[in-house]
């Protein structure tokens, strides 16, 4: 039974909006998909978010500790990803101990023993698989498969992780939602700027979706949006919501920049097809590796400024 946050006003009137205007958009887009690859790619990627929107809305409307589950299943999804990516997926004794440290974090939110043993984790996780070697008793491509693992798990799992952080503070559930939207948001418009008008790509290199122009109108979007869904945020003040729109832009991008640095060293385009219309599902969270961990801290830093 779905109950939980489908009983928050709050909630059922963010699930109508945001639906109600992907249905609207993609009326809209449906009609212009003719007129080129500009339009045809839009027109996917909201087709996509008709699929993703719904589901990610039920999976937060779930009591706890569903929602951290949820969260915890997508690390692990995407450390999978990750290795795929990085060609290590065979070597199984890394992976499946990223897969259980991952596990381990989650289960350490849910039961409260985060101001013990979360920060020193990925300690912990380096000794574990320094250990590996010696249980293996070889030495090749060690240092290669060490380092991979150690990533996949910061970014993936201890970084990542501090999206189930958030679920534990007042209105959790609410405040994870909003950031995912906003970063979302916030990509989209940053691509879909950048290769209408787009002209001074300053990483060229690394992105051809990314353009100066772009991510200037995409942060004044992304703030506009910031203000208008504050009511998600458990403090509607001013520093807060302005803080989740400046985490979300800055660091929803620099999330994205770093896994392409990674794509085009390895050569590969895209990481997989997660859903129609749309790129791997490491895609759907890499823009959340940076902004979990600086949105947790600024928001206990603006708690305690504000004496709460």
């Amino acid at each position: 039974m779905i109950y939980g946050l489908w009983q928050n006003p709050r909630y059922v009137e963010t699930a109508a909006l945001v639906l109600g205007g992907l249905i609207l958009l993609s009326i809209f887009t449906f009609f212009l998909k003719r007129k080129g690859p500009p339009y045809t790619s839009a027109w996917a990627s909201l087709l996509s978010w008709l699929y993703v929107a719904p589901l990610l809305f039920v999976a937060f409307a779930l009591p706890r500790p569903w929602p951290l589950i949820f969260i915890t299943i997508m690390g692990v999804l995407s450390a999978k990803s990750f290795f795929q990516l990085v060609g290590m997926y065979h070597r199984s004794w890394f992976v499946w101990a990223t897969y259980v440290f991952i596990f381990a974090l989650g289960f350490m939110i849910e039961s409260g023993q985060t101001d013990h043993y979360f920060h020193i984790m990925p300690m912990i996780f380096l000794g574990t698989i320094l250990l590996i070697p010696l249980l293996r008793n070889s030495a090749t491509h060690m240092i290669q498969y060490i380092a991979l693992s150690l990533l996949a798990f910061i970014f993936w799992g201890w970084s990542y992780m501090h999206m189930g952080r958030l679920l534990m503070f007042e209105h959790g559930e609410l405040m994870v939602l909003y950031l995912y939207l906003l970063t979302e948001v916030s990509e989209n418009a940053t691509w879909a700027c950048s290769r209408l008008f787009g002209k001074i790509k300053p990483f060229d290199k690394i992105s051809s979706r990314v353009s100066l122009e772009g991510m200037i109108v995409a942060s004044a979007v992304t703030m506009l949006l910031a203000w208008g869904m504050r009511h998600l945020l458990p403090d509607r003040s001013e520093q807060f919501w302005i803080a989740a729109g400046a985490v979300a832009v800055i660091f929803g991008r620099m999330g994205d920049l770093i896994i392409n640095v990674f794509r085009r060293d390895l050569g590969i385009k895209n990481t997989g097809i997660f859903i129609i219309g749309r790129d791997g599902i490491l895609s759907r969270v890499e823009k959340l590796i940076f902004v979990g961990p600086m949105f947790f801290y600024i928001y206990i830093y603006l708690q305690q400024t504000n004496g709460q």
